[in-house]
C-alpha cells in the first residue's frame, strides 16, 4: 500500500460482521449493527502540540482496536474496506 496518514490518524481493516440469519429470514445491510472493531494497518506520525513538537501514538500497527460506533472515513483501497480514524476515538486496544 503507498502513501501515509497524517496527524493522529490511523487506518483500520474492518472486519465485516457475518451475515445474519433468523430462521430463514436474511437482516439486510441496513438493519446491521456498524463495525466497532478492527486492525490497524498504517499509524500516522502523531498530532502536532502548540511548541510545533509531534505528539507520539499510543497505537502501533498490528494493534487490534475498538472505537467508536460513528467515528472516521470509510474508504475503499484495493478492493479492501478500511476506516481512517483519529487516535482519539479509540477506546481499547487488546
Amino acid at each position: 500500500m503507498n502513501g501515509k496518514l497524517l496527524s493522529d490518524n490511523v487506518l483500520v481493516l474492518v472486519e465485516e460482521p457475518k451475515e445474519q440469519k433468523v430462521g430463514s429470514i436474511i437482516i439486510p445491510d441496513t438493519a446491521k449493527e456498524k463495525p466497532q472493531e478492527g486492525k490497524i494497518v498504517l499509524v500516522g506520525p502523531g498530532k502536532t502540540n502548540n511548541e510545533g513538537k509531534i505528539i507520539p501514538m499510543s497505537v502501533k500497527v498490528g494493534d487490534v482496536v475498538l472505537f467508536e460506533k460513528y467515528a472516521g472515513r470509510e474508504v475503499k483501497i484495493d478492493d479492501q474496506k478500511y476506516i481512517i480514524i483519529s487516535q482519539d476515538n479509540i477506546l481499547f486496544v487488546k
